[in-house]
């Protein structure tokens, strides 16, 4: 298990993390509502905070800080209910409050020209973030992500199945949630140690509330997501490197156009033969693209 060094003395740990697959020093951070953040930080250098979404931990990022950490401060949080992270009394797990702690995070640990590397809901959540302190976020990684509203018949579909009684009922009874999102969101089957530590967290039922109430909000956080929309012009001046994998069930060509649209600075990668969770399918062509983006004396709007 890694080492508890911190500000703050660690709560009791839910589960113990393999050392082989997460050798990493442990950080937690009490927050103003009695949650306590757990997170990673790695390395010197220019900040990346490295942001997971649903039903990830910093465990999705193992494969990446190893090699960034050389050139980097690498921060990869644990969103409240994830990971090792918990949440305070009357938490609801909605992306709104989870976009409040990883903003009180950052201004916690004065981050200070950090980009941001977002997939997922890590993309609202990050967006919303670095609109709220520009000052702060100087670049944005996005990958396999979207920023506004859903108005597409199939994620509103999902939303009410994954969101709604079903999904509760395959998340309580056999941790539905996770095993589908880890099956069908990776090209590459993981191998049964590093599915049973995206299981780890949720192993009580107790624990697995978080895991489908983010499948609700793909709807029900519409004013949230209209909010995030609405901030994205004042972040348009800002560079952006956006990663996509190819083979994603979840955002295809419609999501990425979008961000190439917006982020007129940008730089346009594509993870050949990566799915949804392109830290599981594509960690080296990650950490080689964010190199030389930041190598780069200019950035070219082409795609790769």
């Amino acid at each position: 298990m890694p080492d508890e060094t911190a500000e703050e003395t660690g709560p009791v740990r839910r589960f113990a993390a393999d050392p082989g697959l997460y050798p990493f020093t442990s950080h937690w951070l009490a927050l103003s509502d009695g949650g306590r953040v757990h997170y990673l930080d790695e390395g010197d250098g220019p900040v990346l905070l490295l942001l997971h979404g649903n039903p990830a931990w910093s465990f999705l990022y193992r494969n990446i800080i190893p090699r960034l950490s050389r050139s980097f401060r690498c921060i990869a949080p644990d969103l409240p209910g994830f990971g090792f992270s918990t949440a305070g009394r009357g938490f609801g797990f909605t992306a709104r409050e989870q976009a409040g702690a990883v903003l009180e995070l950052i201004d916690r640990l004065d981050l200070d020209g950090a980009s941001v590397m977002m997939q997922d809901w890590g993309g609202p959540i990050g967006l919303w973030a670095a609109r709220q302190r520009p000052g702060r976020i100087d670049r944005l990684i996005i990958g396999n992500t979207w920023a506004w509203p859903l108005d597409r018949r199939g994620p509103r579909l999902f939303s009410a199945l994954m969101g709604g009684l079903p999904g509760r009922i395959s998340a309580h009874a056999f941790n539905g949630v996770v095993r589908f999102f880890f099956r069908k969101g990776v090209v590459n089957p993981l191998p049964p140690d590093v599915l049973a530590m995206y299981l780890a967290p949720f192993r009580q039922r107790a624990a697995r509330r978080p895991t489908h109430v983010f499948p609700r909000e793909l709807t029900a956080a519409e004013p949230f997501l209209r909010e995030v929309q609405e901030g994205l012009p004042a972040l348009a001046d800002k560079p952006a490197l956006i990663l996509w994998g190819d083979s994603d069930f979840a955002f295809k060509t419609h999501e990425r156009a979008r961000f190439r649209s917006l982020f007129p600075d940008h730089r346009d990668v594509t993870l050949h033969g990566a799915g949804h969770f392109i830290q599981e399918d594509a960690p080296d062509a990650i950490c080689a693209a964010i190199e030389a983006w930041f190598d780069a004396p200019s950035r070219e709007n082409t795609p790769h």
